[in-house]
This record gives C-alpha cells, sequence and structure tokens, in this order.
C-alpha cells in the first residue's frame, strides 16, 4: 500500500471542516489554552479588536508563578517598533476585572490582553495607572498543530546552535567569564553601600534583601534600611517586636483564634512593639509590598522575617564570619540558626510541624554565597575566585533554568553547567546583557556573531 501525504491531508482537511460545522468545544481549562498560545498553534500576527494589527514577536518566557501568563515577550502594533512587555490570557475578557489585574501593580507590564470570549457589553482592558491595554479576541477554530501541556517555559534562541557546537569546555569558559565579570559587577555594588552605610550596615541589607527571594527583596531591604543595625542593637530584647512591628505583619486581632503557642508568641512580640509602636509608626511597610502568595511555605515572608530576627539578635557572631571571609563558618552558622518558633512554624496562622525546619535553607545559604559573600572575598582577594568555581548549587531557580533554555536548547552539557553556581551565574549574565536586551526574537541579536570572535 501506497502511504500517501496528500491522501491524508485530504483526509484530514475533510474532518476538519465537518468538525467546524458542530459545536466548538474549548479547551479544558486555562493551562491548555496557554499550552496552545505559546506553542504557536494560533499564529503569531492578529487583529486588535480596534482593528490594529498585532505580530508577536517574541512569545517570551511562560510565567508557571503569580503575576501575568507570559513575561519577557515584544508585540508590535500596526508596523511600530517592538514594545517588550508582558501578555495576559484569559478565557473571558471579564476576568481582566474578576481576579483583580487591574488594581494589581504586577501587570502595569502588560502590553497585550487576549481572550477567547467577552460579553454583550464594550469591556476595556486598562492597567492600575489607567493606561489602555490593546485586545485580541482569539479564534480558537485557528489552532493548528500539536503542542504539549507542559512545553518548556522558554524556546531555544539562534544562538543555541553556535554554542551547541563550540567544544564543552570553550562553553564552560565563556560562561564562567561572564560569571566573572556578574562577581565584579555585584562587588562594585556592595562598595557603594559599604561607602554610604559601612560594612555591617551594607552586609546586613543585602543579607535582608536575599532573605526577600525574587518576590519580596524590596520590603526586607526597606526594613533593613528602616531598622538597621544601629537601631536593633539599642534595643536587643525588642528586635521581634521591631521588625514584626513596622512589617506590617502585627495587627489587633482577637488572640483567641490562634493556637496557644502562636498565642504566646504574638502576645510576646505585641508587648515588644507596643511601648515604641508610637514612635516607629511612621516606618510601617504598605501591606500591599508583600507578595504572600505564590511561593512554597517554607519562604513564607512571616518565616523568613522570623529568620532575619534571629540574624538581628546574632550579628555580632555573623558579621565577624562574613569579614573574615570563612565560608565553611558561614555555612556552619545558618545551619544551626534556629527559633523556638519558626523552626516549627510556616506562618503565624499555619499549624505547627512536628519536625524542625531549617530558618534558612542551604539553596538560599548558596545564595548569599554567590551574591554577597564571594563578591566580597574575591574583590579582596581575587585567588579565591578559584574557590568560588568550585562551588556546587543544589538546585537551580526558574530564571536560570530559562537562561540555560535559551541559550543552550537541548544541549547535553545543560545540566551540568546549571549545577556550577559560577556557571549559572554567567548564563543569567548573559541571558541579561542579550536575550533581555533584544526585542527582535534574536534577529538581531550581536551573541552569536560575537561567539565566533571568541
Amino acid at each position: 500500500m501506497v502511504h500517501s501525504a496528500e491522501r491524508y491531508a485530504a483526509w484530514r482537511d475533510d474532518s476538519l471542516r465537518e468538525a467546524r460545522r458542530r459545536p466548538r468545544v474549548e479547551p479544558v481549562d486555562e493551562l491548555e489554552l496557554q499550552a496552545q498560545w505559546f506553542a504557536g498553534a494560533f499564529g503569531s500576527v492578529f487583529k486588535t479588536t480596534a482593528g490594529q494589527e498585532v505580530r508577536i514577536v517574541q512569545f517570551g518566557v511562560w510565567n508557571r508563578e503569580s503575576g501575568p501568563d507570559f513575561a519577557e515577550a515584544a508585540v508590535s502594533i500596526d508596523g511600530g517598533p517592538a514594545q517588550r512587555g508582558c501578555i495576559e490570557l484569559d478565557p473571558d475578557a471579564r476576568d481582566w476585572e474578576h481576579h483583580g489585574h487591574a488594581s494589581n501593580p504586577a501587570y502595569e507590564s502588560v502590553v497585550l490582553h487576549v481572550f477567547t470570549r467577552r460579553g454583550t457589553a464594550e469591556f476595556f482592558t486598562r492597567t492600575l495607572d489607567h493606561r489602555s491595554v490593546p485586545q485580541v479576541l482569539l479564534d480558537l477554530d485557528t489552532a493548528e498543530g500539536e503542542f504539549a501541556l507542559t512545553p518548556p517555559a522558554a524556546k531555544p534562541g539562534r544562538c543555541s546552535g553556535p554554542l551547541r557546537e563550540l567544544a564543552p569546555e570553550k562553553v564552560r569558559e565563556i560562561l564562567l567569564t561572564a560569571g566573572r565579570y556578574r562577581l565584579q559587577r555585584k562587588a562594585y555594588t556592595l562598595a557603594r553601600m559599604q561607602e554610604v552605610h559601612g560594612t555591617d550596615e551594607a552586609l546586613y541589607q543585602a543579607v535582608a534583601s536575599a532573605l526577600g527571594y525574587k518576590s519580596n527583596k524590596l520590603p526586607f531591604l526597606l526594613l533593613a534600611q528602616r531598622l538597621p543595625l544601629s537601631i536593633l542593637g539599642k534595643h536587643k530584647a525588642q528586635i521581634a517586636g521591631l521588625l514584626f512591628g513596622v512589617s506590617g505583619f502585627l495587627n489587633e486581632a482577637d488572640l483567641r483564634n490562634f493556637a496557644p503557642e502562636t498565642r504566646c508568641y504574638i502576645r510576646d512580640v505585641w508587648d515588644q512593639w507596643w511601648p515604641k509602636r508610637a514612635e516607629l509608626e511612621r516606618l510601617r511597610l504598605q501591606s500591599d509590598l508583600w507578595s504572600l502568595g505564590g511561593q512554597r511555605p517554607a519562604n513564607h515572608p512571616q518565616r523568613r522575617l522570623g529568620a532575619l530576627v534571629q540574624i538581628a539578635e546574632q550579628w555580632p557572631k555573623l558579621g565577624p564570619i562574613f569579614r573574615a571571609g570563612d565560608a565553611k563558618r558561614l555555612k556552619q552558622f545558618f545551619h544551626e540558626l534556629a527559633d523556638p518558633y519558626w523552626s516549627h512554624h510556616y506562618t503565624l496562622t499555619s499549624k505547627a510541624s512536628a519536625r524542625s525546619l531549617a530558618l534558612v535553607g542551604e539553596t538560599r545559604v548558596v545564595d548569599m554565597l554567590a551574591n554577597i559573600f564571594f563578591p566580597l572575598v574575591v574583590s579582596e582577594d581575587p585567588e579565591r575566585w578559584s574557590e568560588y568555581v568550585t562551588l556546587r548549587a543544589p538546585l537551580s531557580n526558574r530564571r536560570a533554568e530559562v537562561a540555560a533554555l535559551r541559550l543552550l536548547g537541548d544541549a547535553t552539557t545543560r545540566a551540568e553547567l546549571l549545577g556550577v553556581v559560577a556557571a549559572q551565574q554567567g548564563l543569567l549574565q548573559v541571558y541579561e546583557d542579550f536575550c533581555l536586551q533584544d526585542a527582535t526574537d534574536c534577529a538581531q541579536c550581536r551573541f552569536p556573531e560575537q561567539l565566533a570572535k571568541w
């Protein structure tokens, strides 16, 4: 029997025409719709509800966490220059309001709102600052091709081919060089902070920011700036009350709603905060600065704040370890760091954990080594670079994985390079310097050509 592609194509077209006469069954859920969109099943050129032509220059990165669905995208309106930003994709146009996107600062960067249906009334997509966002009503019947429900978060870039052809040691060399450049930039930032605040305050602010991870860096930095060590050192018995009070996590809720151990903890912290409340109320952080969802329970900011309390109380021990450049003692300090309450709780409302929880996990310790400790010590002693190169990453982060996908594609060395902190940092540096500066979907990116000159 002859296996004719033309015969199959004709059969397929007849089947599709018949299927389109029947009522359309929408994707089973929003995840499937996003997967189709990201796979390019609907194409890349659309019309807005206002009649403008929209071309998706870059589909960006599929965001699996809180915030807009696709970050770092680029769209062109009516042939104009590509606009970088985020794309939000909803089943219904009114989901923008129903899900609170209009009042959420995280959606200020949205440059396109895509949806598959809308009501009879006209609906406009507007951001918190009342900027109108172009809308695209997606026709589900235009979807073509196969797609996966869990495709990679990003697509390989044009540079992944040339990088794949280079010898593994050459790729490693390039990434380590970029990683060293990144280390020097971090050292420069720390040096500037030291000039302004002094060494201990600069390190304390950097550690606080690291505890905030990516979602809560700013509020943790503000806490460290508003309650520096110079102030906390004068109120050693009230550090927990001051930090929790200024954070805004203390309120006058009925303590009867809490478990007994939490009632005792909150009452003790509140008693520390109360005498200073009137004096420090003006420093209190706004509640909308905190990101409370979309993260692992162990990373909840209340728990991270419990760790910061212990760090501030024990700074006379931690500060000298940083300044001495002793990585082993630094790891040991954080391994032993504990708190009677927070070593067994995720939040103020969670049930107690039977097992003891690390206040600062290994991944966060490695993050501090990479972003604070080694930039400091290598700037003072360049020979310590060889020690930094041996630092292993217990886990990669989503940003690094996206960078590796864009730059390395499916290269067999990808996992190995992600396991080396210096190479991981190099991936992030190249990604930020080239991928995030390009809005042409690699067409005008100079990195592939630069590789040939290496």
